[in-house]
């Protein structure tokens, strides 16, 4: 019954923001850790950013002092803001969400494009 579904991608000027928004179902939100991850062209998906259901969150090295993860379980919203944008940061952006007592389940929206370019 979970589904995710993203927002806010587009396309930016080098040094620009964008603020990515996932919005879930709910139904079990606060049992899972939630990431986003992206998947440039010929490349493999990775892990942009990740924050459990207590609140305590990851990046990967690219990323970090640039982009914040933060989820508002009142709202089944997880953000992700993104700062001093790249051309190496253009990707698809994946929201996804594990659950955090039985991996198994996991689940992914359908992506939001972000493109940086001058």
């Amino acid at each position: 019954q979970v589904q995710l579904v993203e927002s806010g991608g587009g396309l930016v000027q080098p040094g620009g923001s964008l603020r990515l928004s996932c919005a879930t179902s709910g139904s079990i939100f606060k049992i899972y850790t939630m990431g986003w991850y992206r998947r440039a062209s010929g490349q493999q998906r990775e892990l942009v950013a990740a924050i459990t259901s207590g609140g305590s969150t990851n990046y990967a090295d690219s990323v970090k002092s640039r982009f914040t993860i933060s989820r508002d379980n009142a709202r089944n919203t997880v953000y992700l803001q993104v700062n001093s944008l790249k051309p190496e940061d253009t990707a698809v952006y994946y929201c996804n969400a594990r659950h955090e007592l039985n991996g198994w389940y996991n689940y992914w929206g359908q992506g939001t494009q972000v493109t940086v370019s001058s």
